[in-house]
């Protein structure tokens, strides 16, 4: 397959899929594998990967539990999209689909119909900071916020359907007070720190659509970065 200017092919490491990146667009970071690692797969599951970027928590999950039925990338920035198509025909997967439209925006005819939301969203908040907006928009709440992600995402599974996202952990509580919210009840939490009794940096939390109260709290992770 023929590259574009700035774009690579990258290797996933996990089940001989491969992924195009863009150096001038958003490319993944470690808390996009972090997350797909996390949730939990079930044989036929329906997968949605929200604010898809690249497609890389959609590709990755897969790779590792290559059982699920289908996965849809939704991403609203047309580049991401067209480039994760590209992925997809690279990789000949002809359960994967692209819908290129804001996660606030996606159509009733998706209601109920998914068993797994992934999502890694943008969770900073604050203006563009001179940086480049197309890269912004997929780290800074400008198009999405925590709130909208949580309650499409209800509207979006079916009853005991779960939710995996991630968020900074400074946000833990109101991560969990928004799931409650929209009837998602927090099931599995984990934590992820930069080194060793350094303070954590990023949470992991699964919803599941009208479950029974109660939580597993997973031992941390420790995510060196180099």
């Amino acid at each position: 397959m023929d590259l574009f200017e700035n774009e690579s092919v990258d290797e996933l490491l996990e089940g001989g899929l491969k992924i195009i990146q863009d150096s001038s667009l958003y490319r993944f970071t470690s808390d996009a594998v972090l997350l797909s690692r996390f949730a939990r797969a079930k044989s036929h599951d329906v997968v949605a990967d929200f604010c898809s970027g690249s497609g890389i928590v959609g590709l990755h999950f897969y790779a590792l539990h290559p059982q699920i039925d289908s996965v849809v990338l939704f991403e609203m920035q047309p580049e991401l999209a067209a480039m994760s198509e590209r992925s997809i025909r690279l990789n000949d997967l002809k359960n994967f689909r692209v819908e290129c439209c804001k996660v606030q925006d996606i159509g009733r005819e998706y209601d109920e119909k998914f068993s797994l939301v992934l999502c890694n969203p943008p969770y900073e908040r604050g203006g563009f900071e001179k940086e480049d907006p197309k890269k912004a928009v997929c780290r800074k709440e400008l198009t999405i916020t925590l709130r909208e992600v949580v309650q499409t995402a209800a509207r979006k599974l079916r009853f005991g359907g779960r939710l995996a996202l991630c968020n900074r952990a400074d946000r833990l509580a109101e991560v969990l007070y928004t799931l409650k919210e929209f009837n998602l009840e927090p099931k599995r939490v984990q934590l992820v720190r930069g080194r060793t009794g350094a303070r954590p940096y990023l949470l992991l939390a699964e919803g599941v659509k009208g479950a029974k109260p109660g939580t597993e709290i997973l031992p941390d992770i420790v995510n060196v970065k180099n």
